[in-house]
């Protein structure tokens, strides 16, 4: 097994359910929930309190997989704080670099979620997560992980280019999960990819890195980076290469989506769960598969996460180089 970081937020997502008053509308070519009317009240059908954010979400994959995970992250000191490192202590996690800031609230989802459909708004208040700047690289020389997962860092690049200069000292391998606001920031985000060894992104977050429609195209530009990139496109599966070969995959099933909170989270922890464990790149890639589409069948982000060792069946993925 292997010694993890996880670097991201943590977040209490509240999830508000009900099945009658979330019906969707469509509104200048975008689907929407129908009109709430201000100063109106509405009676939900159910409440939940769940543990998310990027960097728990990945963390929780990897310790069931069996690897010693340490988080590192922000909270607040207030019972969503409390409950974040509650969830880490239950997990096995190691908590000792959570950090709690002053005068900020842990941050906050509010999940709008409609139980018919299995459609959603997120409101996010990111409070504590929104803050990395006081994360030093240099607790990794203590550590000395065999891996660093970061997620996003609400694009603070001065922070992420501190750990990937100590990864790198370390001899530690990086795996980088981008947000919106690092690929915002395109040029800088390109110059730091040459100190990760896996990136991950989604389509529409290849696009507006490296441009491109198609998925071979994107992943034949992002190869110029990075050796090892897997590209996911939801339902239609998605393309990866680890410079030596390279796979085009489809999904692990087709099953109904209860909520998609945390999927891009599970496939991407599940694929270095099963990678650091000394899978192939091909398992890797069907187990980061199937702990997405079981996180999906779940409410919360965490409920389908699944266990390293678990049985898995063929899922279509085909060799193409």
């Amino acid at each position: 097994m292997s010694r993890i970081v996880t670097l991201g937020s943590a977040l209490e997502d509240i999830y508000l359910i009900d099945r009658d008053d979330f019906g969707s509308i469509e509104y200048q070519q975008k689907s929407m929930f129908k009109s709430l009317e201000i100063g109106s009240k509405y009676d939900m059908d159910k409440i939940d309190f769940f543990i998310g954010g990027g960097g728990t979400n990945s963390a929780v994959t990897l310790a069931r997989s069996g690897h010693e995970v340490i988080y590192f992250g922000n909270i607040g000191h207030d019972p969503a704080g409390e409950a974040v490192l509650k969830l880490l202590d239950e997990e096995g996690i190691d908590s000792s670099y959570v950090n709690f800031l002053p005068r900020l609230k842990t941050g906050t989802s509010i999940i709008l979620l409609d139980s018919k459909t299995g459609n959603r708004t997120v409101l996010t208040y990111r409070g504590a997560s929104s803050k990395f700047q006081n994360l030093s690289s240099s607790d990794l020389e203590y550590i000395s992980p065999d891996w660093l997962y970061i997620t996003t860092l609400r694009g603070d690049m001065g922070t992420i280019l501190d750990f990937l200069e100590t990864a790198k000292k370390l001899g530690t391998k990086v795996m980088f999960n981008p947000g919106e606001l690092e690929l915002k920031n395109s040029k800088q985000l390109l110059g730091l990819l040459q100190d990760v060894d896996i990136l991950l992104l989604n389509k529409q977050e290849a696009a507006l890195l490296v441009g491109g429609t198609l998925l071979s195209e994107q992943l034949e530009r992002l190869k110029n980076y990075v050796k090892t990139v897997i590209i996911t496109d939801g339902p239609m599966g998605g393309i990866a290469t680890n410079g030596e070969k390279t796979y085009r995959f489809g999904i692990y099933e087709d099953v109904k989506t209860v909520d998609s909170t945390g999927a891009g989270d599970a496939f991407g922890s599940g694929f270095l769960a099963a990678y650091a464990k000394g899978k192939t790149f091909k398992q890797a890639l069907i187990f980061a598969s199937a702990n997405s589409t079981s996180t999906i069948q779940h409410r919360g982000a965490k409920n389908g996460i699944l266990s390293g060792d678990i049985d898995l069946h063929p899922m279509p993925i085909q060799l193409i180089k």
